[in-house]
């Protein structure tokens, strides 16, 4: 039970961790790079207990075939079946939701070196990893409601309070 509790407070934080830097604070200044760099290590922690641990949050639980991908997707219009860990599509969404933070955590560090300082291309990329971050985060919320309301998997249930 500890260990679903660890992952579900690292969800929420990233989430919420997220929304406030995108949404709430400005862009460059001093609380979106110190959420940043928060973010970043907390991304970092979740990376390392991936790969060393042996429960839910292990990265050997997830399922990155990548022909089960477009399954997994189609059966979102058709047929759902309930997974015991996350689909494939949603172990794939974890891996690029991780990688993301990480470069925005490198490409906001990197705007403050003296070889980039004020280079447009850097500051366009980071931008953009924050636009792929948002969008890929909606879509993931978006696949959750479909799964909890259209066919009924308790989700929301599983993600807040447990099983």
């Amino acid at each position: 039970m500890r260990r679903h509790f660890l992952i579900r407070c690292f969800h929420w934080l990233l989430s919420l961790g997220i929304v406030v830097n995108y949404e709430f604070l400005e862009s460059g200044g001093e609380l979106h790079e110190w959420l940043g760099w928060v973010l970043g290590a907390l991304v970092v922690l979740r990376v390392v207990a991936g790969f060393f641990s042996r429960g839910d949050a292990s990265f050997a639980r997830l399922s990155l075939a990548p022909g089960l991908v477009l399954q997994d997707l189609r059966s979102l219009a058709g047929r759902y079946t309930d997974h015991e860990n996350h689909s494939a599509a949603g172990s794939w969404m974890i891996v690029v939701i991780l990688a993301l933070v990480l470069l925005l955590a490198v490409t906001g560090w990197m705007q403050d070196l003296d070889a980039f300082w004020g280079e447009e291309w850097l500051q366009n990329v980071h931008e953009w990893l924050a636009h792929a971050l948002v969008a890929l985060a909606a879509l993931h919320v978006l696949a959750v409601m479909i799964i909890q309301f259209g066919h009924g998997v308790p989700l929301l249930k599983r993600i807040g309070f447990g099983r």
